[in-house]
């Protein structure tokens, strides 16, 4: 094969791993870069700026396995790096790639734009380094094919951000174009010599469980078990819970998941049943204290076994180096169903579950406590669903998604206004993977994301994307007056609070949707009913827009109730 040129090969390579479309800003050090985008087979997204790019890419990810981001150099991706560090804790496998000065100018320290104005062309890299699993500077035409295939392996091999750093005067830089013909495979997991013991532990654990229980969190996804993870919730029948992040990674139309498992702020009778396990199998565990209800949801009933990234968990034994992808595909086919717990008669365990609309009264003002289990009357089959940081995030754990449904809320990162620039990526992605007839058979699915005022002030650039590229997204706008879950930890009639009070259902116009473009607000349950009942938001083509109007001091039972009662209290106290 004749040779190419190094942008070529980068974007290529990208193509053949499956990303349809990179996201990022143009700027002068990437340009002509940009220019072999298309003819890549790639498509430019074009956001509205860096840190929204990288949010997108990231959301991408997330569906799709792998993002890309290109940015300029300094200004565009320091940017970008507050985002790309939010990949690099929750685990989103993002290629970052920006385009820097020549090596000439570089070389003689030329003191150039976009720079401190010292000669220092590295600090950019310096801090990139902080927040990505790999980086590598393509420097040389002989070695950077190669450099590309070893970054892009460890972006895939740990599901994290890397950081490629493209010279302008090798942009046109020839390789060899040979090595395209060799796809790019991540190494499969070897057996470790002590596999066979760990395994023969686990399955006599696992045998003399009496009360045993299923754990999913979030980094079940990095390390690519969740194939194998749905085959053992589905054959062994055992009561499922996740974490927030593992929330959407299993099917939830099982009859023996039960939501997101939140400690002592969730229902007695599962806290209680949870505490009486005595095996948790626990996968992908993520114990952030946000993601854990402050590290309280975490199991504290029997023996945990935990399936992790760096190895296998038996209690306080650690086992490094064992693949949970390998030991857990045989652990299935080891299972004896006749020798191992069958929950005959199944347990009464609560599970959350929807609610119509006509339940409250309908002239009444929409409350916390019943909105969620409402809005979820919104999800369909094959539905991503999307809770900002806030209410949202905690509203959302509580919904039941339908089959083929995938969620985000919030997890460790909590960069407010991070879940709008996401769902472009992500509605994105799922609209490219049902073009492509790979999204489980679904021909027609959207992207419902649920946002606050305050969030969505953030980045509400983000929209005018999604309707450039026509995508099939709900905003549902929760409208309770500036940063409510902040009041509720602090400050709660503090003017810092405060957002400006914006006309949000202008927006879509504003950015350059169609004059027929769906929006409502709603304050009373009837209200929501009526928004609820139109076929424009079941059903949207495009995007769609409403408002649900909320009181400020209202907060979802639970967690966030117990923060605010707790502050009242204080200030009770004072006074």
């Amino acid at each position: 094969m004749a040779p190419v040129k190094l942008a070529e090969y980068l974007f290529t390579r990208l193509r053949q791993l499956g990303v349809d479309s990179v996201h990022g800003v143009p700027g002068d050090f990437n340009l002509t870069m940009l220019d072999h985008v298309e003819p890549a087979g790639l498509n430019w997204v074009g956001n509205a700026n860096e840190l929204n790019a990288a949010y997108a890419a990231d959301g991408y990810a997330r569906i799709k396995g792998l993002g890309a981001i290109v940015t300029t150099f300094g200004v565009g991706e320091l940017s970008a790096i507050n985002a790309i560090a939010g990949a690099y804790a929750e685990f989103a496998p993002v290629v970052h790639i920006v385009g820097i000065p020549a090596r000439q100018l570089q070389e003689t320290r030329t003191l150039m734009h976009h720079t401190l104005n010292d000669g220092e062309y590295r600090r950019f890299a310096q801090m990139a380094a902080q927040v990505t699993i790999a980086q590598t500077r393509l420097w040389d035409a002989a070695t950077s094919a190669q450099q590309v295939d070893d970054v892009l392996i460890q972006c895939l091999l740990h599901c994290r951000p890397v950081y490629i750093e493209l010279p302008v005067d090798m942009v046109d830089a020839s390789v060899s174009g040979d090595r395209l013909q060799t796809p790019i495979h991540v190494p499969e997991p070897e057996a470790s010599p002590v596999l066979d013991d760990v395994l023969a532990k686990i399955l006599a654990r696992i045998e003399s469980a009496k009360q045993p229980i299923i754990y999913i969190d979030g980094e079940s996804r990095p390390l690519r078990i969740l194939d194998a993870l749905q085959q053992l919730v589905s054959t062994t029948k055992w009561p499922t819970f996740t974490s927030p992040f593992g929330k959407g990674l299993v099917e939830e139309t099982e009859q023996n998941y039960h939501g997101v498992y939140q400690g002592q702020w969730g229902k007695k009778a599962v806290h209680d049943f949870v505490n009486g396990a005595d095996l948790v199998l626990c996968f992908g565990p993520h114990f952030s204290g946000t993601n854990t209800y402050m590290w309280n949801s975490i199991p504290q009933g029997g023996e945990m076994i935990s399936f992790t990234i760096g190895g296998i968990k038996i209690g306080a034994e650690h086992y490094r180096d064992i693949p949970a992808k390998l030991i857990l595909s045989r652990l299935i086919k080891a299972l004896d169903m006749s020798k191992i717990k069958s929950y005959s008669p199944y347990p009464d365990i609560p599970n959350y579950e929807l609610l119509d609309v006509s339940s409250p009264s309908g002239h009444d003002i929409i409350k916390q406590d019943k909105v969620w289990q409402i809005l979820a009357n919104l999800i369909r089959p094959g539905d991503i669903v999307m809770g900002e940081t806030g209410t949202p995030g905690f509203g959302v754990r509580e919904m039941p998604l339908q089959k083929n449904c995938r969620a985000f809320t919030h997890v460790t990162w909590l960069s407010i206004g991070y879940m709008l620039p996401a769902a472009q990526g992500a509605a994105l992605a799922q609209k490219e993977l049902i073009s492509a007839s790979k999204w489980h058979g679904i021909k027609k699915a959207k992207t419902i994301l649920f946002i606050g005022d305050g969030s969505f002030q953030m980045t509400a650039q983000e929209m005018s994307t999604m309707i450039r590229h026509n995508l099939d997204v709900v905003i549902v706008l929760i409208n309770n007056d500036g940063y409510s879950i902040e009041r509720f930890i602090h400050g709660r009639r503090q003017g810092y609070n405060d957002v400006a009070p914006w006309r949000y259902l202008e927006a879509p116009s504003f950015f350059g949707a169609p004059k027929d473009t769906y929006t409502a607000s709603a304050k009373t349950w009837a209200e929501l009913r009526t928004i609820l009942d139109d076929d424009r938001v079941n059903n949207t083509n495009g995007l769609s827009m409403f408002e649900v109007v909320m009181e400020r001091e209202d907060a979802p039972p639970g967690q966030l109730q117990k923060v605010l009662d707790m502050q009242i209290e204080r200030e009770n106290k004072t006074n």
